[in-house]
């Protein structure tokens, strides 16, 4: 069986143990008096409320402008892969037009030629 011992003190916060809070509670007890100490130590409880409060909203703000960042980036990489594709398929076609085109001409030089080799007297 293995035992863990610990020789650290116990603390609160900042490294705080329980002798220095007492001491900290009696030099408030004195300075601040029995009758306003508990009004101090609910104003001190909101402001440490509305601190965390204030610290999450502000991690959530950081969590969804992450999250938008990888959202935009989603939206740009699809974007950029549907660019891709158009200008692919708008070459393609420009070249299946251009080839209709010539092909087209070259039938419409041979009809021209045919026409004139043709004696235009011996239809009429």
């Amino acid at each position: 069986m293995v035992q863990f011992t610990s020789t650290v003190k116990e603390s609160f916060m900042f490294g705080i143990g329980m002798p220095e809070m007492f001491l900290i509670l009696a030099i408030a007890l004195i300075v601040i008096g029995p009758k306003k100490l508990p009004d101090l130590a609910k104003s001190l409880g909101r402001a440490f409320a509305e601190f965390k409060r204030a610290t999450s909203e502000l991690k959530d703000s950081f969590e969804i402008d992450t999250e938008l960042n990888d959202i935009k980036t989603t939206f740009n990489d699809m974007s950029d892969g549907l660019k891709e594709a158009i200008d692919v398929n708008v070459g393609t076609e420009t070249k299946d037009q251009t080839n209709a085109d010539a092909s087209e001409a070259e039938n419409t030089q041979k009809e021209i030629k045919n026409s004139d080799s043709e004696d235009p007297l011996s239809h009429g």
